[in-house]
């Protein structure tokens, strides 16, 4: 289950809410989204990022994906301090911020001025920074961006995830999961990995 807030205690209170429900089999933190005001600041500061996930962590039990932001100079000093406050994997990335413009009125279209871009145009930005945190960190890493085929699947594994997440492809293709299911046994064995 994907979480967010502004503050600790929010990420905290969440976790906690979201923990005694049950159901959920572990919490994606969030602290990446350029589509609301604060969305981004756990992101892109090392030192909040690891605050927050030490929060989450000493609140509950579930394991903790942290979401990575492309948006910052260093995305292996986040990764790092995700880590370090307790994550049990990453998500890379979130979407890369971007803008539109109405030239004719003269001003941004977005009520936020800036917007998360996703989907294929942010594929090799997405497997940059997968590559970078595979060589930084020792914890599993989600691949996230662009990714609608096997072979992006594959581009993905190779760069050093441990497992995928499929978003924009799925509004113009509600089946694409189903339809990477079947040949990814396969084409994990011609990678060379052991189980899928």
């Amino acid at each position: 289950m994907s979480v967010a807030g502004r503050t600790i205690e929010e990420y905290r209170e969440l976790a906690q809410r979201i923990e005694a429900a049950g159901g959920a089999a572990a919490l994606e933190l969030n602290i990446s989204c350029p589509n609301v005001s604060g969305g981004v600041d756990f992101g892109t500061d090392p030192d909040m990022c690891r605050q927050v996930v030490e929060g989450v962590r000493s609140a509950c039990k579930l394991p903790i994906l942290a979401k990575l932001t492309p948006n910052v100079t260093r995305i292996i000093d986040i990764a790092k301090a995700a880590s370090d406050g307790g994550a049990d994997a990453v998500s890379c990335i979130n979407t890369v911020l971007g803008m539109a413009i109405d030239w004719r009125k003269q001003k941004p279209i977005l009520g936020n001025v800036f917007g998360g871009l996703s989907g294929p145009a942010i594929k090799p930005v997405a497997l940059r920074c997968v590559y970078q945190v595979a060589q930084a960190v020792d914890i599993p890493i989600v691949g996230i961006g662009g990714i609608a085929t096997i072979d992006d699947v594959m581009e993905f594994m190779a760069a050093g995830a441990s497992a995928i997440q499929i978003g924009t492809a799925n509004y113009y293709d509600p089946t694409v999961s189903q339809k990477l299911v079947e040949p990814l046994p396969a084409a994990l064995g011609e990678l060379g990995a052991a189980s899928a």
